[in-house]
């Protein structure tokens, strides 16, 4: 089973490339982020006809979130527990029913800029509540995996300038302190696990020739529980996929499970 996160920036700017990528590499499972639009203004007939499922979480113009399947998938729950007055649509999870069932969920971080202000107090909260939400996950003892833009720089190696990103939400030290809070609950970062060399990158600015010149960095993460860990068998990352036309800033991670 592979399962592919793609922060896409807008599905109505995208929907050819996303679809494009789809037809190209066929996950079994796509976890979408941004796609900027109202369940209702989402156009699933396109991925419908090309054999996936559809479930989303969306909200006009901002975030939203979505589940691709190939694979039959139950118990779709939308939002992030943990903070009822959060209306913002950056978490959707679904359990996938392939060789065996394997619950996952699509997610956005905030981006948490400025720091310090209350953009960044929303990014650490939320980040707790992830932190929460798995380890109730954990309980079941099952496979799951949570894949998306989680806006977090988690080490050095994750940038081709660090020193760029000091001041930054994404690479803040309790940024990273709450990311592996994270990880320390047992989980995995699936691409790291296979490749810890530095040089990987999953996004670029659109501005100042980043792409051209590789000034990347590596903000979308797969976090598999111990259980979707012994199930690992590869990981990867679609780069080639910002050379084709009208591309996202993004490019998709996926891991690819015995499931």
């Amino acid at each position: 089973m592979r399962i592919a996160s793609f922060n896409i920036n807008g599905i109505r700017a995208r929907l050819e490339a996303v679809t494009r990528w789809l037809g190209e590499t066929t996950p079994e499972v796509a976890l979408l982020q941004e796609i900027k639009t109202v369940d209702e203004g989402f156009p699933r007939e396109a991925f419908e006809d090309i054999g996936y499922r559809v479930e989303t979480h969306g909200q006009k113009g901002f975030n939203g979130v979505a589940i691709l399947s190939r694979l039959p998938l139950e118990d779709v729950t939308r939002g992030l527990p943990g903070d009822e007055a959060d209306d913002q649509a950056r978490w959707i999870e679904a359990t996938v029913i392939g060789l065996r069932a394997v619950r996952v969920a699509a997610l956005y971080a905030p981006n948490g800029n400025p720091a310090p202000g209350p953009k960044y107090d929303f990014k650490l909260a939320w980040l707790a509540r992830a932190r929460a939400r798995a380890a109730q996950l954990l309980t079941a003892e099952e496979p799951f995996v949570l894949g998306g833009d989680w806006n977090v720089i988690e080490q050095d190696a994750d940038a081709a300038r660090p020193e760029a990103w000091r001041e930054d939400a994404l690479a803040l030290p309790a940024t990273r302190a709450a990311f592996r809070r994270l990880l320390n609950l047992g989980l995995t970062n699936g691409l790291r696990a296979r490749h810890p060399e530095p040089g990987l990158y999953s996004y670029w600015d659109f501005q100042r020739w980043a792409w051209e010149k590789n000034d990347g960095i590596l903000i979308d993460h797969l976090l598999l529980s111990p259980q979707a860990a012994d199930l690992l068998t590869g990981v990867g990352i679609d780069k080639d996929q910002r050379g084709r036309a009208k591309p996202s800033d993004h490019v998709p991670v996926w891991v690819e499970l015995d499931a």
